[in-house]
């Protein structure tokens, strides 16, 4: 599925559980920060296993974790550009239009 079809997906979704009605874009960019923190600590997690022996399984079970973070700073970033009057794609391109 193409990001601008996940974009208006997860945008139903927070409709749909009342987000975008009763959200504020502070409110959002916390939720955020509470996912980057989460993602900081799974990859925290992911460093102290790496050389530890048999340690496959940590090493899944925090590459998961990360993946999971990732994801749901996204969800919440798209959240939070429509609350705040943008999308994200607009968003990102004009990041992508300064690098």
């Amino acid at each position: 599925m193409k990001y601008e079809e996940l974009e208006v997906k997860v945008l139903e979704w927070a409709k749909e559980k009342g987000i975008l009605d009763n959200a504020t874009a502070l409110t959002q960019l916390g939720k955020t920060e509470e996912e980057l923190e989460e993602t900081r600590n799974a990859l925290i997690m992911l460093d102290s296993v790496q050389d530890e022996p048999n340690s496959h399984v940590k090493i899944a079970e925090a590459r998961a974790e990360i993946e999971d973070g990732i994801g749901d700073m996204l969800v919440t970033i798209i959240i939070l550009a429509k609350l705040s009057g943008f999308d994200s794609v607009s968003c990102l391109e004009a990041a992508y239009n300064v690098i």
